[in-house]
């Protein structure tokens, strides 16, 4: 199953950058041997719309113009559902084992996704209530993505 990451906003060269570059290579080294592609990671800038809902549509109409066909989409939003690392595996489990070919995770801008992004997600995902700017989400999710790879593969990195 291919695994994609769209995000609005462009991440910067700096430590920051590093760490996400990190995690994504060590996912993308450890997913093939369970069935996870990693397809790599698409940005857009920010929408410069005068108005909230403008910008939330110019930029959901540039992210979902770059989905894969039939892809599973899952949100990254404050107001998602938030899972433990091996629940997060779990469901990445269940969508690779029920055929799904691919996966994206998109991350909205400062102002949040559209609703018509909202409305063809498969699931909404929350790193928890708090707000996080948009290099420490493409971080986390790297990590995740890597820690459950790890998990599936049954390698010692995640101790619960």
């Amino acid at each position: 199953m291919k695994v994609a990451i769209l995000a609005v906003g462009r991440m910067k060269s700096g430590p920051e950058k590093e760490l996400a570059d990190r995690y994504f290579e060590r996912f993308s080294k450890s997913g093939p041997a369970i069935g996870l592609e990693f397809a790599g990671v698409s940005e857009f800038p920010e929408s410069r719309s005068q108005n909230v809902d403008e910008r939330r549509r110019d930029e959901a109409m540039r992210m979902q113009g770059q989905m894969i066909a039939g892809s599973k989409v899952i949100l990254l939003d404050e107001r998602g559902k938030n899972f433990s690392s091996q629940e997060f595996a779990d469901k990445i489990a269940t969508f690779r084992d029920g055929g799904q070919r691919a996966l994206t995770f998109a991350i909205g801008g400062a102002d949040g996704h559209d609703a018509s992004t909202r409305e063809v997600a498969a699931l909404s995902l929350s790193f928890g209530a708090l707000t996080w700017p948009h290099q420490l989400v493409r971080i986390m999710l790297a990590e995740q993505l890597y820690r459950s790879a790890t998990i599936l593969s049954g390698h010692p990195y995640h101790r619960a």
